[in-house]
């Protein structure tokens, strides 16, 4: 799945629109999807590998902006470009103020619906990559002993071996041990490095207390 290829969803209720933007991305070799309707686009199955979405804003049914909103809503994140004939200052900001690439009014160059699309999948293939990252760290974190994360817990907080020993009652040899399997299962080289992997758990929102 990591390695599937781009696709972009051609969202526009206009059948004439839709193939000319298809016939456009597909000489750089981009895999395409048409949509006549939101509700087409929301019943089907999402792509696999890294997508974007071309999107007019105006169409019969749910509008592009609502799209928008209810992706934002079901935390999915489609990178998009919105397309219009009829664009103003209210909508444009909408949109950008959503998260969209670009906001193209028609007529528009092809090399700016190229440039808004290259950017959206860049864009979502960077997430995407992140959202991997984050689930191996989980999976890593989660071979940790409870004890194990109890250490963590304190040794990114700075505190000594000696210290958390005192904290949670046990002997310093012990806390070495925990402190040692703890960063090879974490896959951590260094203090710094295994404190960034916690602020990426999110584990400073679980400070210990301190005796």
């Amino acid at each position: 799945m990591g390695n599937a290829n781009p696709s972009v969803s051609v969202i526009d209720d206009d059948p004439e629109f839709r193939d000319s933007v298809v016939r456009l991305l597909r000489t750089v070799g981009l895999h395409t999807r048409q949509f006549s309707s939101v509700h087409d686009f929301l019943t089907a199955d999402p792509p696999e590998g890294p997508t974007c979405l071309v999107l007019d804003v105006r169409m019969p049914g749910r509008s592009g902006l609502e799209l928008q909103r209810d992706l934002a809503a079901a935390n999915r994140q489609v990178p998009i470009i919105f397309i219009t004939a009829h664009a103003d200052v209210p909508m444009t900001v909408q949109a950008m103020k959503g998260g969209a690439i670009e906001f193209l009014t028609k007529p528009f160059r092809d090399q700016d619906l190229l440039d808004a699309v290259e950017a959206g999948l860049a864009r979502d293939r960077a997430r995407r990559e992140s959202d991997r990252a984050l689930a191996a760290l989980r999976e890593r974190f989660d071979t940790l002993s409870s004890r194990e994360r109890e250490v963590m817990l304190h040794v990114v907080t700075g505190r000594l071996n000696k210290q958390i020993a005192n904290d949670i009652g046990i002997a310093e040899s012990t806390v070495k041990v925990h402190r040692t399997h703890l960063m090879r299962k974490m896959k951590a080289h260094s203090l710094p490095e295994l404190s960034r992997m916690a602020d990426v758990l999110n584990m400073r929102s679980q400070q210990p207390q301190n005796s």
